[in-house]
């Protein structure tokens, strides 16, 4: 793909992304105009507005598995592995914005994050057997908080970039907010 015809779809898809999450029936006609681009050229690469949806959707998800990859959740130590993966998840979902919860209409979308979200729990598990997060936690707490302060770093402070949110998140879900 050229190199201007690639800058348009990133751009297509980034507005897409962004404009669906706000109002899911956002037309074609207004993604287009916000990503400085016609209407034809969207109907082009996307034939419908659910096209366009899916291939946003598509696009998060290989996103995250990439982000997952890099951060080698496996092998590298807990708390670089974490801090590499919260970095990349500000990132794609700045970039992406669509909420999980809107691609849980497709069986194959929705199979693949539970793939990641369970890729995620078996880190969030070796953590705590390496004593870097506490036992005892009711299941699942400690990855839905994980995830909301995520959300919160990724939204609210959008200022503060995904590196030095990422530093806030690790301290925060390691070491909590009280005094030290």
């Amino acid at each position: 793909m050229r190199v201007d015809a690639a800058r348009n779809v990133d751009a297509i898809l980034r507005t897409g992304a962004r404009l669906l999450a706000e109002d899911p029936s956002t037309s074609i006609t207004a993604i287009a105009a916000e990503a400085g681009v016609s209407r034809r050229l969207v109907h082009r690469r996307f034939a419908t507005r659910e096209a366009l949806h899916d291939a946003v959707v598509h696009t998060k998800l290989d996103a995250i598995d990439a982000v997952l990859a890099d951060a080698r959740l496996d092998s590298a130590p807990v708390a670089v592995a974490l801090h590499r993966f919260v970095e990349g998840i500000i990132s794609v979902v700045r970039r992406y914005p669509i909420d999980p919860e809107q691609m849980r209409d497709d069986a194959e979308s929705y199979a693949r994050i539970l793939e990641q979200h369970g890729r995620i729990a078996d880190f969030l598990r070796r953590a705590m057997n390496e004593g870097l997060i506490r036992t005892g936690l009711p299941d699942g707490m400690v990855q839905a908080q994980l995830r909301q302060i995520i959300a919160l770093l990724a939204h609210q402070f959008p200022d503060h970039d995904p590196g030095k949110a990422a530093d806030i998140a690790v301290d925060t879900l390691l070491s909590g907010m009280g005094r030290s």
